[in-house]
């Protein structure tokens, strides 16, 4: 990885502060010092010490360190290394003060949700802070009184000579704290209606988006502005386009982080995955001089061909000098040459066997002919993953007489929303003609008593996993996948946890590695390698690794390949794909079927393409985008296309 180093000193409340090493700002593209680790825990301990420096400095200092806080996922591994470090080495919070960026609003602190609860549950509770130095926004103030409230609020921050630290994360309309597209640079403390986006990524965590409240109240933009340091920190591949944006591109009311390029102290700290739409990753010789590798030039000369509208096979010399790939062809050229050697790698990853074509060549295939009947282990993090990135593939490896194993790392249950177990329970009763039976009939007596966001109890989390349980079957059948296929391991992590909250252990491992060791793949398709390590799918990813680089003592290891595929909505781009896999327009509807047996997850999975109002929609339009680009470097037109990159 390239790492561009800018060390530069800045003054935070008498602290000597030395921007990490790694930050950088890329020549004329980054307009921010960003620094970028592989992994998130890489970042989390530089950032953790960061700020246990300027808390033991506080304490010889005549004023308290003034800390703005944020919530969700992202700070919550900053959070666990700093109860730890309070734990362990003596880190002590008696001289700080806490100012949270935002609340939803109206939510009173101990509903489940609010991040009065958040902060209690994620750090306040486990650390020494006295509980007059921490300060959240009001999510209870009549609403004639949150002007005044939020004022106040503003009073307060400023009777502390303001913010010294502000963590922020980052939403995927460009939000910081609730400040949604239009924050003005100059914005304080004030009520905000919430973005749909907004409201459909905490739809999980509120049972339905229905429950998600409609205005938060936040810290503005100029409140966050006016901290002495500004750390923002972002994992995984979902905020990547929208850091960009934010790193490179002119600020703009449309993406309020942007803003935070006039800030004469701020650091953006990501993983790769979060940083992988830079410019420096996406088109390095734009900034550098990178080296020309096999697998960059096949970047270079894809993205070329899809830039300028002309085919693999059809790109000269003057192409590649007029965008700035004349070092490309003077290495690696003739454009004639490369052409053709990128050509050919882009179509050797186009195959209609997945498990591999029996009694055939495969020197240039992505998969081997032997054994031409593989055992194929598909894991999903949740029920639908599978489908919504592989639907076509799993009809294919069925076809091919494949023995197939779906395994669901978890229930999934969290993801169901009160009303489909309510119609669910009751049609059970009506089934049974009046009697009911009596798991159904305790669902409806909760449920008739439950509030909107009141924690599900165990065996309400139960029924609702029976309905995933039943989606998922379902959903596979439709893709020639019988019943007997399916395992669930209802991992601990998952049901012992919530969204956000969620923590894996040794026992997770040690499930997914028993599984591996009964089942001994040839191939493993796995997804979530650049989720949000918070996420469901990326603590399953990790969980996963782990379990796999324990059984790498196996026989049955060195013959298996591992195929990673994207569930998110964001797909492999086209130099990266090592397996494409066509779909007829008759395996696409199967697939879109499949997707639409899932029936409680119609409402509760994000989506990405505001202009498509359906999970499978966006599924299949991104296959068929896939296909399209295919056809624009110049080969065979499908219909559609699913993809996979092989995991080393």
């Amino acid at each position: 990885m390239q790492i561009f180093v800018v060390i530069r000193e800045d003054k935070i409340g008498g602290m000597s502060n030395l921007i990490s090493e790694g930050a950088s700002q890329t020549s004329g593209v980054e307009r921010v010092p960003v620094v970028i680790r592989d992994q998130a825990q890489e970042i989390i301990a530089s950032i953790a010490e960061e700020i246990g420096q300027a808390v033991k400095q506080s304490e010889t200092a005549d004023k308290p360190l003034v800390l703005g806080l944020a919530t969700g996922s992202t700070p919550v591994p900053l959070y666990r290394e700093l109860i730890r470090r309070h734990r362990e080495e003596g880190l002590s919070f008696k001289n700080v003060v806490t100012f949270n960026l935002d609340e939803y609003y109206p939510l009173s602190p101990d509903h489940p949700e609010s991040y009065h609860r958040f902060m209690r549950d994620q750090l306040f509770d486990h650390i020494d802070i006295p509980k007059d130095q921490i300060n959240i926004p009001s999510g209870t103030a009549k609403r004639e009184e949150v002007h005044e409230a939020c004022r106040a609020y503003e009073e307060k921050i400023a009777s502390y000579g303001g913010l010294d630290i502000q963590i922020l994360g980052i939403g995927r309309t460009g939000h910081i704290g609730f400040n949604e597209p239009g924050s003005g640079p100059r914005s304080k403390t004030r009520l905000v209606t919430l973005d749909r986006l907004t409201k459909v990524d905490a739809a999980r965590d509120f049972h339905g988006e229905h429950n998600v409240p409609r205005y938060a109240v936040t810290m503005g933009v100029g409140t966050i502005m006016a901290a002495k340091r500004v750390i923002l920190m972002a994992w995984g591949r979902s905020k990547a386009t929208v850091l960009r944006d934010a790193i490179e591109a002119e600020p703009v009311e449309s993406l309020p982080a942007s803003f935070l390029q006039a800030h004469d102290n701020v650091c953006f700290f990501l993983d790769q995955a979060a940083a992988s739409e830079l410019t420096r990753f996406r088109q390095p010789w734009l900034v550098g001089f990178p080296e020309w590798d096999n697998k960059l030039a096949r970047q270079a000369v894809t993205e070329l061909s899809l830039k300028i509208g002309k085919p693999l096979l059809k790109l000269l010399d003057k192409d590649y000098q007029e965008n700035g790939l004349s070092e490309l062809i003077t290495e690696q050229g003739p454009a004639y040459d490369l052409n053709i050697r990128v050509f050919n790698e882009v179509q050797h990853t186009i195959t209609g066997w997945p498990g591999g074509k029996p009694n055939a060549d495969d020197t240039h295939r992505p998969e081997r002919a032997v054994p031409a009947k593989k055992r194929v282990l598909v894991l999903s993090p949740e029920p639908q993953d599978d489908v919504l990135a592989m639907g076509g593939t799993l009809s294919r490896l069925a076809q091919g007489g494949h023995e197939i194993t779906v395994a669901y790392l978890t229930s999934g249950s969290l993801g169901v929303p009160d009303e489909e177990a309510r119609w669910a329970a009751e049609l059970m009763i009506e089934a049974e003609e009046g009697i009911g039976s009596k798991l159904a009939k305790q669902v409806l007596a909760e449920l008739k008593t439950k509030g909107e966001s009141d924690n599900d109890s165990v065996q309400l989390r139960q029924f609702k996993g029976y309905i995933r349980r039943n989606e998922a079957r379902s959903s596979l059948q439709a893709c020639g996948v019988p019943s007997k296929c399916v395992t669930f391991l209802d991992l601990p992590f998952y049901e012992e946890g919530r969204y956000r909250r969620f923590k894996a252990g040794d026992t997770d491992r040690d499930l997914l590695l028993k599984l591996l060791n009964e089942v001994q793949p040839h191939q493993i398709f796995v997804t979530g390698e650049a989720g949000d390590p918070s996420s469901v799918q990326g603590i399953s990813f990790s969980v996963f690794s782990e379990a796999y680089n324990q059984a790498r003592q196996n026989v049955w290891v060195s013959d298996c390949y591992v195929w990673l595929y994207r569930s998110d909505g964001r797909e492999w781009e086209s130099h990266q794909i090592e397996m494409a896999v066509p779909c007829s327009p008759d395996e696409l509807r199967t697939k879109a079927q499949a997707i639409y047996l899932h029936r409680s997850q119609r409402s509760q999975v994000p989506i990405l393409d505001e202009e498509k109002t359906e999970v499978w929609e966006l599924a299949l339009e991104r296959n068929r985008t896939t296909a399209n680009n295919y056809d624009k470097l110049g080969l065979a037109e499908y219909e559609a296309i699913e993809c996979f990159v092989r995991w080393s």
